[in-house]
């Protein structure tokens, strides 16, 4: 039975078409991929179905009946259910408060709220998704990044009694979680299936597509192709159909090792982190790998100076940063894992973003900034790594998640940077931006940069690096060769099981 159907739907905003001709439809019980390059639509046709934005032409129907989608609110009556990539929380409050946020507390005795039902019913809705070691009173913000996350998950699958949720989007949803949190989703999405609810799942993550997905509908250029079944694809045939290119084609460069040491650090403790002592060459590519918490974001920010004890060495020199602006000016160079919260001013402007670490190099006698430099430096860096902006200084909150992330690369080349730490480099961007951003790690590479990538997609880790460093619990376990090594391996390596 087809629950959802949309009908060649268009949106264009200022004349530039968003979505062209897209169409989709959803049968209950069915996990459904939406899926698609950056700039594809994607966005645009979850805020349509979210209420947030009204088409320019195209039809919409629920249960074979037509729909008109109004508001956020309509779209809860109808039963359709959100969970967008970049999640908001309030991080001073429980975890009850948080998953009923937008929800009628219970009370007691108006306007007192009942809590203890509160609690009662958060710890219900948390063990109905498998969760039971996270507790409703507990503060939000004290919580690991990913159980935060798996908060927000739970509170998407909420009932409401007079209109339950039907039809469940998500966008991104496993981007911050490890594998237990993940496993935990997918279990979700496999019981809303047998309750005959449907899931729109929206994913970069092409593995979790075949393996949790029932049929694929990719979006090109705000046009969409017929649903395939997840079973009659593979990892190149989606790759093909999303972007126009091979898999092969779409793998970024392994870098040579090339032997001269560019960054050392011995005994880097602090925040977690038990003594770690490593070394990084000019033009390698070294990896971070670990489960969940290990460390590797800690010990990227450790590097750039935030507290921790230990030696830092810059070709053979010993430094000391007492603040991530002493690391910039020594030609460090650091994309943050959540580029909204902590790399990007979101109402500022490209040029503003990708000069930040930038300013006393483009000022004017120490007084005021040179504005044209800057823009000159955004234009420059920012065609080096191909962003895709009407100009420097179009709001970087109306860039695409992959064009975003671009912006924290153009900052950080614009710096001509002796090393660079990325933190989970190519999270929430599609196969072309992550073709893009490996091939020019390759070329920064090549160019005798030495890098440093933490991340958790083992695939990426193996395809850029020839070793990559283990830590298990804020610690260094051991650092393995990446030739003939599977993603199945390195996690053996992670978990500590490898021989």
């Amino acid at each position: 039975m087809t629950l959802l159907s949309v009908s060649h739907l268009a949106k264009a905003y200022g004349g530039v078409p968003a979505l062209r001709d897209a169409s989709l439809e959803v049968e209950a019980g069915e996990a459904h991929a939406l899926v698609g390059e950056n700039g594809a639509g994607k966005s645009t046709l979850i805020r349509i179905l979210a209420g947030v934005t009204e088409p320019d032409s195209g039809a919409i129907s629920l249960d074979g009946r037509p729909a008109a989608i109004s508001s956020a609110r309509e779209a809860q009556r109808l039963g359709l259910r959100f969970l967008h990539q970049e999640l908001n929380t309030l991080p001073r409050m429980s975890v009850a408060e948080n998953l009923f946020l937008g929800r009628v507390y219970p009370r007691r005795l108006v306007p007192f709220v009942d809590w203890r039902a509160l609690n009662a019913r958060a710890a219900e809705a948390l063990a109905s998704f498998g969760v039971t070691d996270i507790a409703p009173d507990a503060v939000l913000g004290r919580l690991r990044v990913g159980d935060r996350l798996v908060v927000k998950i739970a509170a998407t699958f909420l009932d409401d009694e007079a209109s339950p949720g039907r039809i469940f989007v998500m966008d991104e949803p496993t981007a911050a979680l490890n594998e237990r949190e993940s496993e935990r989703l997918f279990g979700a999405i496999a019981e809303l299936k047998k309750r005959g609810a449907a899931v729109i799942y929206v994913s970069h993550r092409i593995e979790e597509i075949l393996s949790v997905c029932d049929r694929v509908t990719v979006l090109r250029d705000g046009v969409s192709q017929d649903a395939v079944a997840a079973n009659d694809l593979t990892r190149a045939s989606l790759i093909e159909r999303m972007t126009g290119r091979s898999d092969a084609q779409a793998q970024g460069p392994t870098p040579a090792h090339a032997g001269r040491v560019a960054l050392k650090i011995e005994r880097l403790a602090g925040d977690g982190l038990e003594a770690i002592s490593l070394e990084l060459c000019k033009g390698e590519i070294l990896g971070l790998a670990g489960l969940g918490d290990a460390g590797g974001d800690r010990l990227l920010r450790a590097i750039m100076g935030e507290s921790a004890t230990g030696a830092v060495a810059l070709d053979g020199e010993p430094v000391r940063f007492r603040k991530p602006a002493d690391a910039w000016a020594h030609g460090l160079a650091y994309v943050p894992r959540e580029r909204r919260a902590e790399g990007l001013l979101m109402k500022h402007a490209v040029a503003a973003n990708v000069a930040l670490p930038h300013l006393t190099r483009l000022g004017r006698l120490g007084l005021w900034l040179d504005r044209p430099a800057e823009r000159r430096m955004a234009e420059n860096f920012g065609a080096r790594v191909k962003l895709r902006a009407t100009g420097p200084l179009q709001r970087v909150s109306k860039l695409s998640g992959g064009n975003q992330q671009k912006v924290l690369f153009a900052r950080a080349v614009a710096g001509a940077p002796r090393v660079l730490l990325l933190d989970e480099p190519t999270r929430g961007v599609d196969i072309g931006a992550k073709y893009e951003i490996h091939t020019l790690l390759g070329e920064m590479a090549a160019e005798g940069a030495a890098i440093l990538v933490s991340s958790s997609d083992y695939e990426e880790l193996i395809a850029l690096c020839p070793r990559i460093a283990i830590l298990i619990g804020g610690r260094l376990s051991h650092v393995v060769a990446t030739e003939g090594l599977t993603p199945q391996r390195l996690l053996e390596h992670c978990y500590g099981d490898a021989a």
